[in-house]
């Protein structure tokens, strides 16, 4: 049995604890920001609101505190939103953990004074360069996962060992992994996808769709490699995989529908998405100036058409 501490009780990181309760771990899940949850899920129907099912009793719950932190876990998992990257950075800053991190959020940071772009994997060693952290990836829907549809993910680690050890740790019959040692590949992939899921989703026809999916796969490994990535990265669960469920459907892939019939992106948020959360604007309001400073647009006529939508409030063009 392993002890696994996972900071987040959303969706995802709720979801997560079941393969990993029932895999004879002692889990528990503490959530910084959102005390309703820890309170409502303490009780004995621990029915999750999102995912509106019962979590297994053997799940506990605190409130966040610190000091949390200062205990002994075989793992801790953060599955907060990316705004809260910083937060649990800061937080890890000064500890001294023995415990291997699994970084479950998906995102990119980019630092004006170093005009750079970092990986969240990245932004949290900036504050503690001694922790070892992988990071976990791929197609997984928080509501499959719940329901114990069968999922597979992608494990990333320089050293691959740690990362099949926490596979180990955490697989079942229904929830099965994967490894890589390309761990900024890893984290670009599960990041830019929703970009192209958004644009995807803007597609006329399969057969646009397949050409235009085709297409996003050649610019996000063109940017895997630009960002110190491995390319062939973007044929692993992270990208390709990733990449085709969003395009099935999912916010982004639906936004991209209402931009596809010609409308523009700050009239389509405010009529019909306005209390939506979009990942691909997110992320194209937090690199916009890295890409279109760093890349030149023939490079990726996509991704900087869908800048051009969201930050310009251009129509979207696809060619």
């Amino acid at each position: 049995m392993k002890n696994i501490l996972i900071i987040g009780g959303g969706a995802m990181g709720s979801a997560f604890a079941i393969p990993c309760v029932e895999n004879r771990n002692k889990v528990t899940i503490t959530e910084p920001y959102n005390l309703n949850i820890i309170n409502n899920l303490s009780k004995s129907k621990k029915i999750h609101p999102t995912l509106k099912i019962k979590l297994p009793k053997k799940i506990l719950f605190k409130k966040y505190s610190s000091n949390l932190l200062n205990k002994k876990y075989d793992l801790i998992v953060v599955a907060l939103s990316s705004e809260g990257i910083n937060f649990i950075a800061k937080e890890l800053s000064n500890k001294k953990l023995k415990s291997s991190i699994l970084l479950l959020t998906k995102g990119l940071k980019y630092n004006k004074k170093k005009g750079k772009i970092f990986t969240l994997s990245e932004e949290l060693l900036k504050y503690n360069k001694k922790i070892n952290i992988s990071v976990l990836k791929g197609p997984s829907l928080a509501g499959e996962l719940s329901q114990k549809i069968n999922t597979e993910v992608l494990i990333a680690n320089k050293n691959i060992n740690i990362a099949k050890d926490i596979g180990k740790m955490i697989s079942t019959k229904y929830y099965k992994s994967e490894y890589s040692s390309d761990v900024i590949g890893v984290e670009v992939c599960s990041a830019i996808k929703n970009i192209y899921s958004m644009i995807l989703g803007a597609c006329n026809g399969l057969n646009m769709k397949a050409y235009i999916f085709k297409k996003s796969i050649v610019e996000m490994a063109y940017v895997i490699k630009k960002l110190n990535g491995d390319p062939k990265t973007v044929y692993s669960l992270a990208g390709i995989g990733d990449l085709y469920v969003s395009a099935m459907g999912g916010r982004n892939s639906k936004m991209g529908s209402y931009l596809g019939k010609g409308l523009k992106y700050k009239f389509t948020k405010k009529k019909y998405m306005s209390n939506v959360t979009i990942e691909a604007e997110q992320l194209v309001k937090e690199i916009y100036p890295f890409i279109l400073k760093k890349f030149k647009k023939k490079h990726i006529p996509l991704m900087y058409n869908l800048i051009r939508s969201i930050i310009y409030n251009k129509k979207l063009q696809i060619n």
